[in-house]
């Protein structure tokens, strides 16, 4: 079954251009450039530090329509506060990102491996997020407490994704979890995480099971993190080219 082009986003962890493709130009046009192969992208470095509604408006108004976004979290809410009294911090950041328009699609929400889950934290951190913002919302814990039925229902009940994360810490991390209205597969590298490029077998598996998630969800995300030797650009056009 070919998947809804329009349901199925493939990109890459930033638009770090390998050598071999960067524009000589300023750069915004970085981001043109890698429109042109990719429908969607996701910005790390609001982990890092704030950006101004400005530059997300530009960024939104330098790709196609059809173009989506996924926005990391700032660590500031999830690796300093823990989700925990950031009002201020997730107020800002979604004011900002409001930039994007309906160019919109995810937030991602990745914890560090020492939160545990905790299912009060948990649900007023969601219902306050989703009180705020109508984007979806993918999330990559780390701590093996996140993978037992408990957590998965409390994401269930919020509407949030799962992350599949290749490769995962933890049993089951490397399937989609939680709501299923949302598949989003990260995938660093293996065996050697940020470094390694995929195997042709491995894109192949991966097609497929985009393919068969069709029947029961309404977008697809896989995003390549394994962008230190720049694989990810690679591996993501031969992803798109099997599932055309």
């Amino acid at each position: 079954m070919r998947p809804d082009p329009s349901r199925v986003h493939v990109g890459t962890a930033a638009w770090a251009n390998p050598p071999r493709e960067r524009p000589r130009r300023g750069p915004a046009s970085h981001l043109v450039h890698y429109a042109k192969s990719f429908n969607a992208v996701e910005i790390n470095s609001s982990f890092y530090r704030s950006h101004r509604r400005g530059t997300y408006e530009r960024w939104r108004e330098n790709t196609p329509a059809s173009f989506r976004f996924s926005v990391k979290l700032p660590r500031s809410i999830t690796h300093e506060s823990v989700l925990r009294r950031c009002r201020p911090e997730l107020r800002q950041f979604l004011d900002e990102i409001s930039g994007l328009g309906r160019k919109l699609g995810v937030i991602l929400v990745q914890l560090p491996a020492s939160l545990a889950f905790e299912s009060r934290v948990a649900a007023r951190f969601f219902d306050s997020l989703g009180a705020q913002c109508p984007a979806r919302v993918t999330f990559e814990p780390r701590h093996p407490s996140w993978f037992y039925a408990r957590a998965s229902d409390l994401l269930r009940r919020h509407g949030v994704a799962r992350v599949a994360a290749d490769p995962s810490p933890n049993d089951g991390g490397s399937r989609p979890g939680g709501s299923l209205s949302l598949i989003y597969y990260r995938l660093h590298g293996s065996p050697k995480m940020y470094y390694s490029a995929y195997s042709a077998e491995f894109l192949s598996r991966l097609a497929a099971q985009v393919r068969g998630s069709d029947s029961i969800t309404k977008d697809v995300w896989c995003i390549f993190d394994n962008t230190v030797r720049h694989e990810a650009w690679s591996n993501a056009q031969q992803l798109v080219g099997l599932l055309k």
